[in-house]
């Protein structure tokens, strides 16, 4: 009964992950600013530490199943 959070969780944080990441590469293949205003090199940092924490905390998740 417990697993069912913690399998949606997991999948919740894994898709966020795995989309931000994929928008921030694409964004930076096309040239175009990933955030409007700020350090093109400090928005796709931020962006890619984001994702990648969500992508990894979506992967704690699903092994706690």
């Amino acid at each position: 009964m417990e697993s069912g959070p913690a399998i949606f969780a997991g999948v919740v944080f894994a898709l966020f992950g795995a989309g931000l990441l994929a928008w921030t590469g694409i964004r930076l293949r096309r040239g175009e600013p990933v955030a409007l205003g700020v350090n093109r090199v400090a928005s796709a940092t931020l962006a890619s530490v984001a994702g990648t924490g969500a992508l990894v905390l979506g992967m704690w998740c699903l092994t706690r199943v």
